[in-house]
């Protein structure tokens, strides 16, 4: 079956756009570090106390951090890194308010803690400005899960409820390591290489980890859709919702499917998110389930239950993403890449993917490797039948 080798550049040179972008959502590796030893330092000093509900304490990363698809929020700086403090010798007749208090009253006897403390409903949030803040949930084991998994707070600090976030990480990454099938190679087969023998800024001509860049694609999007749509932040769809949705959805595709690109897969796994959401009627009224799958009684669409409105605004944003991500293939240019960029996921990260891709064309025109392909535009890499050179630009008029 015959692929044309343009539209495969075109949309490796797109995908390369979307993996710049996703980079400038990401915590600067120097910050990851950073948050790293103090996390660890959290750790050691509950681990340390001589109170008996905080014995042999343990902090681990649980969300966005622990699976590599953090996004920056917009108009700030500052990242979430989730933290559970986990208690693992107690059991539920332990009250979620208790230990809770534990952990609060061991961070506030600590002088450099104390200072950056904020109590959330369920958790404690260290607040470093203009860095990123550390949400501590307390968690002990659920003996009733045969996953592994723990109990947490509800909001109300009344009861435990189920939750696993190792476990949940564990699947997650399971499915990262899912490889998809390409018709085409990423570098085309021998005999095509008369006809194309070249990869659109080769270094980033893939997805660095296809379903993390999903994942914040969609999460990135969907902050730009509530904020341009002025709606209640506090009615977003959640982020461990849109991952699950996202991971069941990509494992699907994988298996199933057999792509072109990348982008059509990207476009197939939103498009088949969906049908990852189980709805029930219930005294004549639409209930929605998205399971946690790693436990039993966990369902991320919970809210949706008691906010109908909150279910219409996901379905909303998701058919704006899929026709978003669709739009893509029809831009020309890098000024309809910036503005397509732009409407779906914000004009600072659109200028910043430009801007770079601008510099890589500046850096090839003068090394002699820049080209154009037909209906594609201006690429970078070797040039040969297929791509029409063009000449250095000395600035002199030759």
């Amino acid at each position: 079956m015959f692929h044309d080798h343009r539209l495969i550049m075109r949309d490796g040179m797109l995908i390369g756009a979307l993996e710049r972008m996703c980079a400038t959502f990401e915590i600067a590796p120097s910050q990851a570090e950073l948050a790293k030893e103090r996390y660890d330092g959290v750790g050691g000093w509950l681990a340390e106390s001589e109170d008996p509900l905080l014995k042999a304490m343990g902090i681990f990363l649980q969300g966005s951090t622990a699976i590599g698809t953090t996004v920056k929020p917009i108009g700030s700086n500052e990242h979430d890194v989730d933290l559970v403090a986990h208690a693992p010798n107690l059991g539920n007749w332990v009250e979620p308010v208790a230990l809770k208090k534990a952990i609060g009253d061991r961070l506030k006897a600590n002088g450099h803690y104390k200072p950056l403390l904020v109590e959330m409903a369920r958790c404690w949030r260290l607040v470093y400005a203009n860095e990123f803040h550390m949400d501590i949930t307390p968690s002990i084991p659920n003996r009733g899960c045969n996953m592994g998994g723990e109990l947490v707070p509800d909001r109300a600090l009344k009861i435990w409820k189920p939750s696993n976030p190792k476990g949940y990480k564990a699947l997650f990454l399971e499915r990262v390591k899912l490889a998809p099938r390409f018709r085409v190679a990423k570098s085309f087969h021998a005999e095509d290489r008369a006809r194309a023998d070249i990869e659109p800024y080769p270094e980033q001509v893939h997805f660095k980890g296809l379903l993390q860049r999903v994942v914040q694609i969609l999460k990135r999007h969907r902050d730009v859709f509530i904020a341009v749509n002025e709606i209640d932040m506090s009615l977003s769809p959640i982020s461990v919702l849109v991952t699950t949705l996202a991971s069941q959805s990509y494992e699907y595709c994988v298996k199933t499917f057999t792509y072109d690109t990348e982008l059509d897969l990207l476009f197939d796994v939103i498009r088949y998110m969906p049908d990852f959401i189980e709805a029930r009627s219930v005294n004549g009224r639409m209930h929605w389930f998205v399971w946690n799958e790693t436990t039993k009684g966990e369902n991320f669409a919970e809210k949706w239950n008691g906010d109908p409105k909150r279910a219409e605004i996901f379905f909303t944003w998701h058919s704006r993403a899929l026709a978003d991500i669709s739009r893509l293939k029809d831009v020309e240019g890098l000024d309809g890449l910036k503005r397509q960029l732009g409407d779906a996921f914000g004009s600072g990260p659109a200028k910043a993917v430009v801007d770079s891709i601008t510099e890589d064309i500046s850096t090839s025109r003068q090394n002699g490797t820049l080209g154009v392909a037909p209906r594609i535009g201006l690429v970078t890499g070797i040039t040969t039948a297929s791509v029409t050179p063009v000449r250095a630009n000395t600035f002199f008029g030759r």
